[in-house]
């Protein structure tokens, strides 16, 4: 499908959640006067359904990604961290609406940029991006091989040749095996798609990296790889990384921060030092997360996520917290100090 631009509406207003997180105004430099890579604020993303009913699937996402920084985007899946990461990129279906901005290091704002921009300048070249589904980014009627060397030809300029070595390179930094170059995707496994589009996105070796679930299908040992991959791709140029992930342990592998996301809103944002080592994270929905995994308590979180349509009021996530009291069923709470909860 063809990508549209999604029709702005206005952003929430601060009074909601209070004053918003980054230490500097949309656009401007952090302290200390390095540009970040990326800077989102406000970020929100709503789709129209029938019978005039909104989805808020994202609503009012504030970071930023400095040169060299890694953040992991974590959360259950239905949260809206892949419709982020879609809106970046100007892959959001005709239904959308956003509001905010998302400024690369250049001043450009993703969200306001039209598909011309995006499709020549942007995707690939100044934004990457590792597919959720690998398979259906992949043209079904051309071999891996093809589609890598017109990847490297387009975005590096690299002629025969020359290119077909290129090409073998770019497959091995995503650990991609050669004898498997000339097969079409749908002769690959779920893991070998993914290590190809792994491979299409680092080509580029744009500023900013996108990697929407990464490590899907694959053996634990190819996820430390591709982590190891990952993490080395930012630390080069001073690039950044976007890391959606339900995989704590390669977002352990790879982030500098962390940032949880609930409900459509994130709800902490923290270094991944704090989260995963000690004192731990303050939201009672993050310490839920790193205690559902089995070499922590393997105890999981009870309940179920809100339907992004049918958001209770107050805190979205009182329902299935042993700590919720009236405040947090009837007061949504701000992101205050990096974590949004009554009681942190």
């Amino acid at each position: 499908m063809t990508p549209s631009r999604p029709v702005p509406v206005p952003a929430p207003s601060a009074g909601a959640d209070g004053p918003r997180p980054g230490g500097a105004e949309p656009g401007g430099a952090e302290p200390g006067g390095v540009e970040p890579v990326l800077r989102v604020d406000g970020l929100s993303v709503r789709f129209r359904m029938p019978a005039g009913r909104y989805v808020e699937a994202v609503t009012d996402a504030t970071f930023t990604l400095a040169p060299g920084e890694s953040l992991a985007l974590v959360g259950e899946s239905g949260c809206g961290k892949s419709v982020l990461a879609s809106a970046l990129l100007g892959l959001l279906p005709g239904n959308a609406e956003t509001a905010g901005s998302a400024r690369l290091a250049d001043g450009l704002d993703l969200l306001a940029a039209d598909e011309r921009t995006l499709a020549r300048t942007v995707r690939g070249r100044r934004v990457g991006l590792v597919p959720q589904s690998p398979a259906a980014h992949l043209t079904p009627v051309r071999t891996i091989r093809s589609q890598l060397e017109e990847t490297v030809r387009e975005l590096t300029g690299t002629r025969p040749p020359a290119l077909r070595a290129a090409a073998e390179a770019a497959a091995g930094r995503a650990a991609f095996p050669a004898s498997h170059l000339d097969r079409h995707p749908h002769e690959l496994s779920g893991g070998l798609a993914q290590r190809a589009a792994t491979a299409l996105a680092l080509v580029g070796d744009a500023p900013l990296l996108l990697a929407d679930e990464p490590t899907t299908g694959l053996d634990r040992d190819l996820v430390l790889r591709t982590a190891d991959e990952l993490r080395a791709h930012t630390r080069a140029d001073g690039r950044a990384l976007l890391l959606i992930t339900h995989d704590l342990a390669a977002a352990e592998r790879i982030a500098d921060t962390v940032a949880v996301m609930y409900a459509g809103r994130i709800v902490e944002t923290t270094p991944a030092g704090t989260f995963f080592g000690g004192p731990g994270p303050r939201h009672p929905y993050a310490r839920g997360l790193l205690d559902a995994l089995p070499e922590r308590a393997f105890t999981p979180i009870p309940g179920a996520p809100p339907e992004l349509g049918a958001l209770p009021p107050g805190c979205a996530f009182a329902p299935r917290c042993a700590a919720a009291d009236p405040l947090c069923r009837t007061r949504r709470p701000a992101l205050t100090e990096g974590v949004a909860c009554h009681h942190a």
